[in-house]
């Protein structure tokens, strides 16, 4: 990101004819959408949530409240057009694009059209018993987010956002969480689809064993991804990755989606400055995955879907930012007076 397009940004937001400072944090992501697009015009009308979808192997172990099969049950929905995400998409004018990364089953060839086809495999093998995926299955899920990424920006998407689904992709998010921060398993551990007591006691044990067994190593981000990781996860880091690269920002959703801007971070730094939180979600672990992260959530609503409805929901908030630069008048073109 440009240091000389923030500073340009800076100047003019504090010559805005406002109390100085006085519209808080949207200044700041005004700045921030300065600095990406390189222009005091930033645009961010053209929006697209992509939500990826696959399953997990650790599913075995008991640590969802609901079976694999709902994965293809809800990509369904999304194609029909009748999940949450295309509800609150649609309220912000944005484009789902669903992506099949690894489905446990193959879906209904009718959705050709309405679902982006790159299934790495059939869900992840079951990580308590050794790598969720191979080195190269981790290195093409990233390289597929990033190819999606560069498809949609060509496309026209000014503004892109992550979206996952998923069962039991909490607890890859939370392993991943867990090899990068050295936080112990239990505080970084939530209930997921909303799972009781045993079932929360068994999941962190479940991580533990999966962490032991594989030991990840924090400073290789890939071998993380191929031991305890997920192809959505992969995808939605690489689909970040792919965003700095073409100078785009990116609304980063909840804890599954923040599991792959830790993954992004680590493995490119700088694609950091092209990071929006969108949201803090109820799961135990987001607020420190944020902290990891160094990002300040816009919303916080207690949401815990994923799918990208918090992204879709911080949508509007991304866009009046940058309407705040692009028409907002300086004190000179208002002809307002200055403090004394």
């Amino acid at each position: 990101m440009s240091a000389d397009w923030r500073l340009k940004a800076r100047k003019h937001l504090d010559n805005l004819a406002i109390p100085q400072g006085s519209l808080g944090d949207l200044l700041g992501l005004a700045e921030q959408l300065a600095a990406v697009k390189e222009s005091l015009r930033p645009s961010v009308t053209s929006k697209a949530v992509v939500t990826m979808a696959a399953d997990h192997g650790v599913v075995e172990e008991g640590v969802s409240a609901f079976p694999r099969e709902v994965t293809p049950q809800m990509v369904a929905n999304f194609v029909a057009g009748g999940a949450a995400i295309n509800v609150l998409a649609g309220v912000v004018g944005a484009r789902v694009v669903v992506v099949d990364m690894g489905v446990g089953s193959d879906l209904d060839r009718s959705f050709e059209g309405k679902v982006l086809f790159r299934k790495v495999d059939y869900g992840t093998r079951n990580m308590v018993q050794g790598p969720a995926m191979s080195r190269e299955q981790a290195v093409k899920s990233l390289e597929t987010g990033i190819e999606i990424a560069g498809r949609l920006v060509r496309e026209g998407v000014e503004l892109l956002a992550t979206g996952d689904m998923g069962i039991g992709n909490t607890t890859p998010s939370s392993a991943i969480l867990a090899a990068f921060s050295g936080y112990p398993v239990r505080e970084v551990t939530g209930r997921g689809t909303g799972i009781g007591d045993d079932a929360l006691e068994n999941k962190i044990r479940v991580i533990e064993k999966a962490l032991d067994v594989n030991s990840p190593d924090p400073a290789d981000p890939v071998d993380v991804l191929a031991k305890v990781g997920g192809f959505e996860i992969g995808g939605i880091a690489g689909l970040i990755l792919g965003a700095a690269r073409h100078k785009v920002p990116v609304l980063v959703d909840g804890f599954i989606s923040s599991a792959g801007a830790l993954l992004a971070k680590r493995l490119a730094p700088p694609s950091l400055d092209y990071m929006i939180a969108a949201h803090q979600s109820l799961e135990s672990g987001h607020r420190l995955m944020l902290e990891e992260l160094g990002l300040k959530p816009l919303l916080n609503l207690n949401l815990r879907l994923g799918e990208g409805t918090g992204a879709a929901l911080a949508m509007n908030i991304v866009e009046s930012a940058a309407q705040v630069i692009n028409k907002m008048l300086t004190f000179e073109d208002a002809g307002v007076s200055r403090k004394s």
